[in-house]
Formats: C-alpha cells, sequence, structure tokens
C-alpha cells in the first residue's frame, strides 16, 4: 500500500492569548492525512484562529504543532507552505489586476535563462486544471472573476505550490448552492488524490454533507471530536451552546406600548446579498439581528446607513420615506453607524479623539466657516467624561487608546449630535470586559431615552442581553423573528443554522 499523499498534523496544548482573552485553551487535535476533518462553533469560539495555527499564519503562544510526527515552528505561511500546507481565506489574497494564470503561479513561475516561460505556466495550469476538475480561462483578469471563480483561482494557486494539506476558511460563505455543490465536487476530488483538507464553516449541513470527522469548538476549547456519521444538527448545535450571561447586563427597560416606529425597511434587496428583508424599530427599543457570517447582517446596516446601494426596498424615519443615497444622506437624515470595524471604517487611527468625535458635525462647532474651537473641546471633553473615555488628552491620537476607548471615542463621535436610530455592529469588538460592561450600559441608556437601536453581533449572550426583539437573519433572509422575553440560545442557534427538529431545513 502506497503512503498517502496527504499531510497528518497534530497539535498539543496550543493556546492562543490577544491581551486577556484567550482565543484557545489547550487544544489537543490530530487531523488525519488524506482526510475532510472540519473546525465548527459559534462566532469566535476559535475556529479559524486553529486553521491559521495550523497554516503558519498565527503563532500559539504555547503548545507543540506536529507535522508528519515532527515537530515544528512556523513563524510564517511561507514557512508552513515548505511543509506543503497552505490556507485559502474566506476572501481569497489576489492580485486582481493579473490574470488567472499570473496569480496561480505568483512566486512559483517556471523560468527558461531567467526568462518566465508562458508555454510551460500554460501546459501546467491546464494540468492542474483537470487534476482539480476546474475550468477557468487562463487569460481571464483576476479582478473581474465572480468570488466563486476566485476561489477555484485560490485553489490552483495551492496546487501549484503541491500543498498537502489545505487549510478552507468559510469557503462557501459568499457562494450560491450551486457553486457550493461544485465546490464540494473539487474538495472530494482533492481528497481522492490524497490532499487533506481542513474545513472551518459555520454551515452544519456541508459538514455533514463532506466531512469525515467534526470538531466542535466552544470558547477556545474542544468540546468533542468525532466522525460525522455519529453526529446529527442537534448534537453539533447542543455542543456549540453553554456559554453562560457571566456578563452582568443592564435591566431592559422595555418601550412604551404606544411607541411610535422610528425606523422602517421594507424589502430591502441586493442580489446575492439581500432577499426582501424587513424590519421596524419604536423608539426606545433595541432590536438585535443575529445570524452567521455570510449571513447579511452586516449589509443590513450598511444598506440602513447608506453604504451599501440596494436593488429594491425603501427605508422610513418618522413615518417618512427617505432616500439613502450615501452615509451623508443618512447622518443628516438622523442615522449613525457603529461598523464592524472601527480601524478602517470607524476611526481615523492618526488623527485626535478631538478631530475623530467633531468631523461629521464640523458645521456646528463653525460660524462661518472658522472652527469655534473653545466650544468644540468643551463638547467633546464632557463627553469623553460622561462615556469614561481613558485619555491624557483630546489632542492625543486615537490610535494611543485602549481598543475599549477606542470604541467609546466611535460612540462620543455620533452622540455629539445624537441620531434618531443607531446601527450598532459588533459595538463589543475587540474590548476588555470592563469596557464591554459600559457600553451595555450606554446602549441601555440610550434605548432608555427614547432612540431606536439596532444590535448586530456575533455574541449570542449579547443580543439575548440586550436585545428586546431578536431577527434571525439566513443566506439573506430574515429566518426568525423572536422576543428576547422567553427566547433560548437554541432558538437562535437552530434558526441561524437552519436547522429543525426532523432535519437540517435549509442552508
Amino acid at each position: 500500500m502506497t503512503e498517502p499523499r496527504g499531510l497528518e498534523v497534530e497539535l498539543l496544548s496550543i493556546e492562543k492569548r490577544y491581551g486577556g482573552v484567550r482565543a484557545l485553551r489547550a487544544v489537543d487535535l490530530k487531523i488525519g492525512a488524506g482526510s475532510i476533518h472540519a473546525l465548527v462553533g459559534e462566532n469566535g469560539a476559535g475556529k479559524s484562529t486553529l486553521g491559521k495555527v495550523i497554516a503558519g499564519a498565527i503563532r500559539p503562544d504555547s503548545g507543540e504543532l506536529l507535522v508528519a510526527g515532527s515537530r515544528v515552528n512556523y513563524r510564517s505561511p511561507r514557512d508552513a507552505l515548505a511543509d506543503g500546507i497552505t490556507i485559502i481565506a474566506q476572501e481569497p489574497v489576489l492580485v486582481p489586476q493579473r490574470t488567472v494564470l499570473d496569480n496561480v503561479f505568483l512566486g512559483v513561475e517556471a523560468h527558461q535563462a531567467g526568462v518566465v516561460s508562458k508555454k510551460q505556466l500554460r501546459r501546467r495550469f491546464r494540468d492542474l486544471s483537470e487534476r482539480a476538475g476546474l475550468t477557468l480561462s487562463g487569460r481571464a483578469r483576476v479582478g473581474a472573476l465572480p468570488v466563486a471563480d476566485r476561489q477555484k483561482v485560490a485553489i490552483l494557486q495551492a496546487l501549484a505550490r503541491d500543498a498537502r494539506l489545505i487549510v478552507m476558511d468559510e469557503p462557501t460563505a459568499a457562494l450560491t448552492p450551486d457553486e457550493v455543490q461544485r465546490l464540494f465536487e473539487i474538495v472530494r476530488a482533492l481528497v481522492g488524490s490524497g490532499t487533506t483538507i481542513v474545513y472551518v464553516t459555520h454551515f452544519l449541513k456541508e459538514v455533514l454533507e463532506l466531512a469525515d470527522t467534526v470538531t466542535v469548538l466552544k470558547d477556545g476549547e474542544v468540546v468533542r471530536t468525532a466522525p460525522t456519521a455519529d453526529e446529527t444538527p442537534g448534537r453539533l448545535v447542543t455542543a456549540m451552546l453553554g456559554r453562560s450571561l457571566d456578563l452582568t447586563f443592564p435591566p431592559k427597560t422595555p418601550p412604551l406600548a404606544d411607541a411610535p416606529v422610528v425606523l422602517r425597511a421594507s424589502e430591502l434587496s441586493r442580489s446575492g446579498v439581500l432577499e426582501g428583508v424587513s424590519l421596524e424599530i419604536r423608539a426606545g427599543e433595541i432590536v438585535g439581528l443575529a445570524g452567521l457570517i455570510g449571513s447579511g447582517r452586516s449589509e443590513v446596516a450598511n444598506a440602513i446607513f447608506g453604504a451599501l446601494r440596494l436593488d429594491g426596498g425603501n427605508v422610513e424615519l418618522d413615518g417618512k420615506r427617505i432616500r439613502l443615497r450615501s452615509p451623508q444622506h443618512a447622518i443628516r437624515s438622523g442615522i449613525a453607524l457603529i461598523p464592524e470595524d472601527r480601524k478602517s471604517q470607524g476611526l481615523l487611527m492618526h488623527r485626535s479623539i478631538l478631530q475623530n468625535v467633531t468631523l461629521p458635525h464640523l458645521r456646528q462647532v463653525s460660524t462661518f466657516g472658522t472652527l469655534m474651537g473653545r466650544r468644540e473641546r468643551a463638547t467633546v471633553s464632557k463627553l469623553a467624561t460622561d462615556l469614561d473615555v481613558r485619555m491624557t488628552r483630546l489632542s492625543a491620537p486615537v490610535e494611543s487608546l485602549s481598543g475599549g476607548n477606542q470604541q467609546k471615542v466611535l460612540f462620543a463621535k455620533w452622540l455629539f449630535n445624537p441620531p434618531r436610530v443607531l446601527v450598532a455592529d459588533e459595538p463589543t469588538r475587540g474590548v476588555d470586559v470592563g469596557a464591554k460592561r459600559a457600553i451595555y450600559q450606554l446602549i441601555a441608556d440610550l434605548a432608555a431615552q427614547g432612540m431606536a437601536v439596532l444590535l448586530i453581533s456575533s455574541e449570542l449572550e449579547e443580543v439575548l442581553g440586550l436585545a428586546h426583539r431578536v431577527l434571525v437573519l439566513r443566506s439573506g433572509r430574515v429566518a426568525a423573528e423572536f422576543p428576547t422575553a422567553s427566547l433560548s440560545g437554541d432558538d437562535v442557534m437552530h434558526a441561524a443554522f437552519g436547522t429543525e427538529a426532523l432535519g437540517l431545513g435549509a442552508r
């Protein structure tokens, strides 16, 4: 019998911390050569971190990684690639201006006397495409390809580097059902030739249909590893749950029975992203938006904020239809957004705290085009004090603050001129427990003052602990709506995963 081409990987007591957060806790795991091994868990469970450790993209703080029985210490993905290990991210890192052929062989081109041999590359490209069962034009520009085809380019890129183990991180999040099935065929063909696949996903239907083995992670720990033949959707969901509400949430103040509807979004649609999403939020109400990565949560937030162009649907504020052509229109209408990534979407990291807070409101602190510095500083100083922003001075750059204080500055930016509607997308991402508690209280206080709040969070306990109602998105649609008074984590998770008592339900 010939040795399998794929690699066997073993992780022993792997630990990874980010500040005070333990992303991985003493993880022990063995991945068999030539198998499809799935990693599942809630958002933040540690599955992507674990996949990146295997691929050399993240260095663990402690523990051992054994590849084919030998201990390794990868300092970069390049080190892992030398052993035949690579990762295909949810959004593959490719050069959009170059062709498919160029991207596939980037860095591993065939040369003749120092000159790249296009003839050899085209022959190798045909061989790789046939081996993987892929149909792509080598001359196509990558930037013009749909997501599914870009993932095919990433697979061919991995094969061109003689990858023996491929980590696939959420590979189907942006694919149609037909594209998902085609990807499955490709994965099975790769495994048939001996390649090992580590498959990171939220979609339980895919796990049970495709993988040989599944590992469930929760809070950075391995709950169990078992053959998929022994698992059911219900067993997997139950294994992923269990996080208690260990953070203290403020008491809920329900909105008044006759509270008016402040925001009404109807039939929001964008091809391949959102399909007829409707919701409404009353004054003083916190509506939670739950769902998995790729379900459309952030797209709803961006649509309401005017940052995502829609194919159809409308938004009403206080009973009047508004046309949101841009975030500027949304801000002027009284809608504010706390984005999921504060560093790239919410703050100017090199600018001062003062500048970040007042930038959207310069008209209010200016007279005939001249900035009224004293008024600006007094208002921002009061906001910083009210929000307990820990800083040395208002002129300090935002990047000098901790994550929690950066997030408070982001809230201060919108509370300078309080909006009618606050859309908070992952409002506590990357902050410590103390800052989380302060942000929870702030959101509850804003709602109690009559603000309409749309809360989006990957942390289920945040949604259950803060929201008055919860909408669950799945594949760009509202899959379920629950009042939180009688809601359990099981209800939300089953709706998010599309699992039912009698079977799997929709993806």
